[in-house]
């Protein structure tokens, strides 16, 4: 891979990085650092009804979800960025072959080409 293409997936990684910053810094400010109070809204510190406190509950489930999906693919950004930096990037990790340029231009943080990504598959369904 020459270097116009190694600064082009580099800035495109580094631009989805900023995004799932700004988002984790979203999700931070409006639900982990806000009390159970500040969260329902209510006065009190608590909802009037039982409903209302388990929809809070899930919306902070499904908060905190959101953000270690984000969370990990930071980090895939992250080690891919790295593997620029070692010039390892484009190399898969298992077989030591190629990614073919069309994979990591749809998924730039891929460390697997896509043979070995279809066998770590297959070997999870069955652990499953």
């Amino acid at each position: 891979m020459n270097k116009k293409e190694l600064k082009k997936f580099r800035d495109q990684l580094e631009l989805e990085r900023k995004k799932i910053i700004s988002d984790l810094n979203h999700i931070e400010k409006d639900t982990l650092n806000k009390s159970q109070r500040d969260a329902s809204g209510d006065l009190s510190g608590y909802s009037f009804h039982m409903a209302d406190v388990a929809t809070d509950n899930y919306d902070r489930e499904l908060n905190l979800d959101i953000a270690s999906t984000q969370q990990q693919l930071l980090n895939h950004i992250d080690d891919a960025i790295r593997r620029i930096d070692e010039g390892t990037y484009g190399q898969c990790e298992i077989c030591e072959g190629k990614i073919s340029v069309e994979r990591l231009r749809v998924m730039p943080q891929a460390r697997l080409c896509i043979k070995c990504k279809e066998e770590e598959e297959k070997k999870a369904k069955k652990g499953s």
